[in-house]
């Protein structure tokens, strides 16, 4: 179910398929990817792992487990409605029997969404109610339209991703794309070894840009460890750019052990225990 909240001028969807934010609107702008054929998200929930162990297969106790999917099983089920306020859309997912066949925890992942102004807040929150320590990642994915008004004549060449701190990052090929820069121009090729993974990133917070326009979108992550961006290289109908807030490095980064309990950047909580993860969007 799709549910709408509204403050002022600004207008968020978020669905209980997912628990996926589907829309952010200012002044009628929308500046949330719109579930395209180049990429059929909007804005995933990435649990318990982000992207995902060899093979998708782990251990937990001594036993095998296989994920089926990249990115855990969130973003693919259903949650229920937990509270709809005047300013917030709220859903929780629990284990069952579909999770509890790849991941062997019982838990509860309360996502809410809470309107700011000019922005929206999300909260993660996951409580352990297994008896026993539980281990995962989690993180986010929003896609954001790039270009943002593209009938104004702008293109995704146009944009540029700014961090309020200089930063160095290489791709997957190990190729240097910032190197103590604050500025990240966008094109097709940054994208062609996947995804630029930042681990301990020195800003908190980024923002997209366009030369173009006044539009923009900024992501404040002062809880992560790690920020990604990406887009799909060679698509030029992939009109947008994800700017992922994450816990911390994917969990392929972690391979060297199968173990899940072992695995460096895994969180462990503790039974009874909550913890709580989360990142505000902001636009104008």
């Amino acid at each position: 179910m799709l549910y709408e909240r509204k403050r002022g001028n600004l207008t968020i969807k978020a669905d209980t398929s997912g628990a996926e934010l589907h829309s952010i609107q200012l002044n009628g702008l929308e500046y949330l990817w719109q579930c395209g054929d180049a990429w059929k998200r909007y804005a995933p929930i990435l649990f318990p792992f982000i992207c995902s162990p060899e093979n998708n297969r782990y251990y937990a106790d001594g036993k095998e487990y296989h994920m089926k999917a990249n990115h855990g099983f969130a973003r693919d089920l259903e949650f229920e409605t937990l509270e709809i306020t005047e300013d917030s859309i709220s859903f929780v997912l629990q284990s069952n029997p579909e999770t509890l066949a790849q991941y062997p925890y019982q838990f509860r992942l309360i996502v809410r969404y809470r309107i700011l102004d000019n922005g929206v807040e999300v909260l993660h929150t996951i409580e352990n109610s297994d008896n026993r320590p539980m281990y995962f990642y989690i993180g986010g994915h929003p896609s954001f339209n790039c270009p943002l008004e593209p009938e104004k004549g702008e293109c995704f060449t146009d944009y540029y991703i700014e961090y309020n701190c200089e930063e160095s990052a290489k791709n997957n090929n190990q190729e240097m794309v910032l190197d103590h820069e604050k500025i990240l121009n966008l094109n097709r090729a940054l994208f062609d070894y996947d995804s630029i993974v930042m681990p301990d990133p020195a800003s908190d917070e980024i923002t997209l840009k366009s030369r173009k326009s006044e539009h923009a979108v900024t992501v404040k992550f002062p809880e992560s460890k790690c920020m990604t961006i990406w887009s799909p290289t060679g698509d030029d109908r992939a009109q947008f750019v994800c700017l992922e807030p994450w816990t911390s490095v994917p969990t392929y980064f972690d391979d060297a052990t199968p173990d899940l309990e072992q695995k460096a950047h895994a969180i462990r909580l503790d039974p009874g225990c909550v913890y709580k993860y989360c990142y505000q969007i902001f636009v104008r």
